[in-house]
């Protein structure tokens, strides 16, 4: 149960993501993405402060955390920025899928079930429809949907893994961040134009680095150590629903009713998934 709540957390973070980018648009996302994921680190440079050993991890496991939160957001954006973006982010958003089905391939001793697999095709239904409901899709084809499986395998490899690799404290997730968003800005720094950024934007990234691309983080970890991927990964499809839903409740617009199917359906799932063992 407590894993839960703290998956669920990281889920409420990730639903202001969406909103708080539509704010950000004229931000570059790679200068963007390592602003935010510089400031989400810093919670943690006071507990490392006091004892620098809480960054003393592994070289494999500073390399697996670069790998979750760099080379995913890396991805992600060339995804968005070379297939139409509602079907690339439909795309990434089978990384809770890949999650429940990769389980047992990562995990010793993680069994699937007919009903995991069940739950996590039903969630993925329920996404889709939160995500293209009452749109037009354009249906062509673009090579930007294989960076946006790909960002969706290493973000669920990633969530898995962190179980395989030596205990690491949670507060290691600010090192990992530290060294992706500083990564981000040199890849802002050579493949993006300079801005000059203003006060209320600012403002914004630090709200997005504290909340979506940071405490986030350090929730998903404390999630991941304590419960069962399967059903944390069931559990992650809330956040394109509620990510829709509050994007509705911001542009105020209607709610639909391919949002009212797409609620009942990730409910649906999850209370499947959560049954199941």
């Amino acid at each position: 149960m407590q894993a839960n709540l703290y998956a669920l957390g990281a889920i409420a973070l990730w639903a202001s993501l969406a909103s708080l980018g539509v704010s950000l648009t004229h931000v570059p996302p790679f200068l963007l993405t390592g602003i935010a994921l510089v400031i989400g680190s810093v919670p943690a440079w006071p507990l490392v402060l006091r004892d620098p050993s809480q960054w003393r991890i592994p070289p494999r496991t500073l390399a697996l955390g670069v790998y979750g939160l760099f080379a995913y957001h890396f991805l992600l954006f060339i995804a968005l920025r070379n297939a139409p973006p509602v079907e690339a982010n439909l795309v990434n958003y089978l990384w809770p899928l890949f999650i429940v089905v990769l389980a047992p391939v990562v995990l010793p001793g993680v069994a699937l079930r007919l009903p995991h697999v069940l739950a996590a095709l039903l969630g993925f239904g329920g996404a889709a429809m939160a995500i293209a409901g009452g749109r037009e899709l354009s249906g062509t084809l673009a090579w930007g949907y294989l960076p946006a499986a790909a960002a969706a395998f290493i973000w669920a490899t990633y969530s898995l893994l962190t179980k395989r690799v030596a205990a690491f404290p949670t507060t290691a997730i600010g090192l990992f961040g530290l060294v992706s968003g500083l990564l981000s800005l040199l890849c802002h720094a050579l493949l993006e134009p300079a801005v000059t950024l203003q006060a209320r934007d600012w403002m914004l990234l630090a709200v997005l680095g504290l909340g979506p691309l940071g405490a986030s983080f350090y929730l998903w970890d404390k999630a991941l150590k304590l419960g069962d991927a399967r059903h944390i990964g069931i559990l992650s499809y809330i956040t394109p629903l509620a990510s829709t839903t509050l994007l509705v409740l911001v542009s105020g617009r209607g709610f639909s009713a391919s949002l009212a199917l797409a609620t009942a359906m990730i409910i649906g799932a999850a209370v499947l998934g959560m049954r199941a063992r």
